[in-house]
């Protein structure tokens, strides 16, 4: 297989939101998000990464086929409950980048897709300006019932790649799990790496 990997912006994202979000839904579904996904929901945060100034979208593409996706943008453009936490801890969030996922299917993984992810947001993070970059990954309990056996956490890919967990930088998103009845908030804990 080979997989070619692009950023899209404006217009591209719009002609590829269908794909995009049936990526998402597909991808979080499985541990440790456990997503219970929403297409309209997903089609409406994928629209603020169109509109977000500097924001980005860089796409894992086999063939026609979008195989795995990350997002980035200045943290300025994001939701006032992404950027509180720093701003409660005095963080200078002008010169923040936030990371937002990064899908990829199971069958693409370990093929260094998910670096050349990392390499494009972190590029496009430096040439606007930032001094650093984060994302929150949800915190689930090592004895959880859907824990897979042999699930392999990512901390050790992202310290390789230069990131930690910011002691006591902790937020909470909500959404709907397998399973349950409504929203619940999920504990996310901040990484970060400076340039």
């Amino acid at each position: 297989m080979t997989v070619v990997i692009r950023a899209l912006t404006g217009e591209q994202i719009l002609a590829a939101v269908d794909a995009l979000a049936a990526l998402r839904m597909s991808v979080f579904a499985e541990w440790p998000y456990l997503y219970d996904g929403d297409h309209a929901y997903e089609i409406a945060y994928l629209g603020e990464f169109v509109e977000a100034p500097d924001g980005i979208l860089v796409a894992a593409c086999d063939g026609d086929r979008i195989v795995g996706a990350a997002t980035a943008s200045p943290m300025p453009a994001q939701k006032a409950e992404f950027r509180a936490p720093f701003e409660m801890r005095g963080f200078d969030v002008s010169r923040l980048f936030y990371f937002g996922e990064s899908v990829l299917l199971p069958e693409y993984r370990g093929q260094g897709i998910g670096h050349a992810f990392f390499d494009h947001r972190e590029e496009q993070a430096r040439k606007c300006g930032a001094a650093a970059a984060t994302f929150a990954a949800v915190m689930r309990p090592s004895d959880h019932p859907d824990r897979p056996a042999d699930y392999v956490p990512l901390d050790r890919f992202w310290r390789k790649r230069g990131y930690a967990p910011v002691s006591g930088l902790v937020t909470r998103f909500d959404w709907k799990d397998h399973r349950e009845t409504g929203q619940t908030a999920k504990p996310m804990q901040y990484w970060m790496r400076r340039f």
